[in-house]
């Protein structure tokens, strides 16, 4: 058995001794990026998707649901009894996530409009605005290119108790993908970040879950509420 504990090792010299420092902090925060960035850590997510897809096959033409967590948990049966709507929502998504996953999860589906909700994960991971901004330019031309008929609606990017430090970086993605989608004819920008501030100007309270980032009932009615009307555009005349 060896021991250690009476043996000193030989110092570095001062120059080695900080490049060694510097290439393991080096090292370790590649390591820390290659896994936020890793762009099959929702594979297993999607696969299910799948799988439920072969089992039963929904139909086309209806309107897609995508994007992060607050997509996930959302019960689109109860927000919109009368609307064909799909969710696949996954994990705490990123919007590059949902371009990767683009061929599987949207263009399939040949929804006639995708409602998308990211870019919340995105900031708190430590991407600036303007990145937030050109994933979102990214995917609204990866729809246009696969699926040129079909409507886009941006959720803006939501304040919340948990993540308001990071507000003013939101703020700042959700008034250039707004001015991007001024330009557009096919893409809305939805602002439900307005009206989920109080008279204090700080997040309402009594729309959050426990946690201060999930919406509860009370939070989702009034995304719903916002978002009905220009769900309704989208809707084939009868």
């Amino acid at each position: 058995m060896h021991s250690f504990v009476n043996k000193s090792p030989r110092a570095l010299p001062p120059h080695r001794g900080l490049l060694l420092c510097l290439t393991l902090l080096y090292a370790l925060s590649g390591a820390v990026g290659l896994c936020a960035a890793e762009p099959n850590r929702w594979e297993s997510a999607i696969e299910q998707f799948e799988q439920s897809d072969a089992e039963h096959p929904p139909e086309k033409g209806g309107t897609l649901f995508v994007g992060s967590s607050s997509i996930r948990f959302w019960r689109l049966d109860d927000s919109f009894p009368q609307l064909h709507a799909l969710n696949r929502g996954f994990g705490g998504s990123e919007i590059a996530d949902s371009i990767h996953y683009f061929d599987r999860i949207v263009a399939p589906y040949e929804p006639r409009t995708i409602v998308l909700y990211a870019g919340d994960n995105d900031i708190d991971g430590g991407k600036s605005a303007d990145e937030v901004v050109a994933d979102f330019k990214t995917f609204a031309a990866k729809v246009h290119k696969s699926l040129p008929e079909t409507r886009l609606l941006f959720i803006a990017v939501k304040p919340s108790i948990a993540r308001w430090k990071l507000y003013d970086k939101m703020y700042k993605a959700n008034a250039a993908i707004k001015a991007q989608c001024d330009t557009d004819p096919l893409l809305t920008y939805v602002d439900i970040a307005t009206p989920m501030l109080g008279a204090d100007g700080k997040p309402r309270e009594e729309l959050f879950i426990q946690d201060g980032l999930h919406l509860n009932a009370d939070g989702y009615a009034l995304w719903a509420k916002i978002l009905e009307p220009l769900l309704a555009e989208g809707e084939p005349q009868p």
